[in-house]
């Protein structure tokens, strides 16, 4: 996991997160904005606002040296249609952000950004209070601006560099591209796919917009579009337990949620494994003692490769129609693709549907994946996400142990784009 590191300075390693009193902290109340698309806006919030903000927008497109960093941008894109032919690293090349790129745009917003414009308020009234950076927090407003922009920029150059290159994915098992990039024919296929992001995007005048549709454009064509699952779940798969927060009296129960970490099956046909059904059967146990008026199941279309299960959406129907849970008792996190994720979502399912944040959760599961919940699962996610998402209360049994989810998991994670 060390080429995660280059997304987050390494100074933020060994210190804690502090949210500065001048910043501010996420605010429940924030509604995420999706802009046009629900893959971009959850892997590349920043440039969703810059998109969705028309003050901002004009400002950016107004600006001269971000125009003269577009038109370079569009000119090496054409330019790769005649100098490129079919040789991948060549127009791959060309449709990513360089390294001068970055620090250039970086200067150039730092530069723009006052307390008093439009991309200043979009800091103060989105950034912070989304909490979707919040590892930035403790920056000034202009800092936290440049460190948001270079986290999507690199996170797009990733997304590239898996789905169009065919680096290694983090957990390449799972998550890796869908194309042999050895293939003789494969350079005639990224050639395609750089002439239809000139016809389609040539003419825009936002310095981000060929690699950011780029990166969308080939999570689109590996069939890696799974952040999108089910949105807007609040009014679809969620709808009803969403709907059912707001009538809970909460001092009637001792925590807030029962998270259920799924478990994929072997094989494409199979919908449920038998190890998540016990543990949908460990967690039901929990529920009818009404410890908690909800059950999490937590888990998205991973195991095996291609997979068109959901994790979560099977263990709803397990636990509805073998169980007898109420649809409106289950939440679905049809996202995480790691035991880091499961616990990550759940605690931000907490935060964005207004369930209580101090109380304590319940994470259910088998003997071996609690044991590692309550040991090592908080270093693992310092190693692989950056940041600790929860903090452990006490081991119960061998499969229960309690939860407290902290604010650090709202921040976007740039290297796995299917569940940032």
């Amino acid at each position: 996991m060390k080429k995660l590191r280059w997304f987050l300075p390494i100074y933020f390693l060994s210190t804690c997160v502090i949210l500065s009193a001048q910043n501010g902290a996420p605010d429940p109340a924030y509604k995420l904005i999706s802009g046009q698309n629900i893959v971009q806006s959850k892997n590349y919030y920043l440039l969703t606002l810059f998109e969705e903000n028309e003050e901002v927008k004009k400002l950016l497109e107004s600006d001269k040296q971000l125009a003269e960093i577009t038109l370079a941008k569009s000119g090496k894109l054409q330019l790769s249609l005649k100098d490129c032919n079919n040789n991948a690293a060549c127009l791959i090349e060309r449709m990513k952000f360089g390294e001068q790129e970055i620090k250039q745009i970086s200067n150039r917003l730092a530069e723009l950004s006052t307390t008093s414009n439009a991309l200043g308020r979009l800091v103060q009234h989105d950034l912070i209070r989304s909490g979707t950076y919040i590892l930035f927090n403790n920056l000034s407003p202009q800092q936290l601006l440049v460190k948001a922009w270079e986290q999507d920029a690199n996170g797009i150059n990733f997304t590239i560099g898996v789905y169009a290159e065919g680096k290694k994915a983090n957990y390449p098992l799972i998550d890796s591209i869908s194309f042999n990039v050895n293939n003789t024919h494969y350079g005639s296929f990224l050639y395609n796919n750089a002439y239809l992001l000139s016809q389609e995007f040539n003419s825009s005048k936002l310095f981000f917009t060929i690699p950011l549709k780029a990166s969308l454009h080939f999570l689109e064509i590996n069939e890696r579009d799974n952040a999108a699952d089910f949105e807007p779940m609040i009014s679809t798969v969620n709808k009803e337990a969403f709907d059912k927060i707001k009538s809970v009296k909460w001092n009637n129960y001792k925590y807030s949620v029962i998270l259920v970490p799924g478990a994929g099956p072997d094989g494409l046909v199979m919908p449920l494994s038998s190890e998540a059904m016990i543990r949908c059967r460990l967690a039901a146990i929990q529920y009818n003692d009404r410890i908690s008026p909800f059950i999490i199941v937590s888990g998205g279309r991973v195991h095996p490769y291609k997979t068109k299960y959901s994790e979560a959406i099977e263990m709803k129907k397990f636990l509805m129609e073998k169980l007898s849970v109420p649809g409106s008792a289950i939440i679905v996190d049809p996202h995480a693709r790691h035991t880091t994720t499961n616990m990550r979502n759940g605690a931000r399912l907490i935060f964005r549907y207004g369930i209580p944040f101090n109380k304590p959760g319940l994470a259910v599961t088998t003997r071996g994946q609690s044991s590692m919940i309550s040991s090592t699962l908080a270093a693992r996610c310092f190693k692989e996400l950056m940041e600790v998402p929860f903090k452990n209360g006490t081991r119960l049994s061998e499969t229960e142990t309690e939860f407290y989810p902290l604010i650090e998991a709202l921040q976007i994670n740039p290297a796995e784009p299917m569940d940032p």
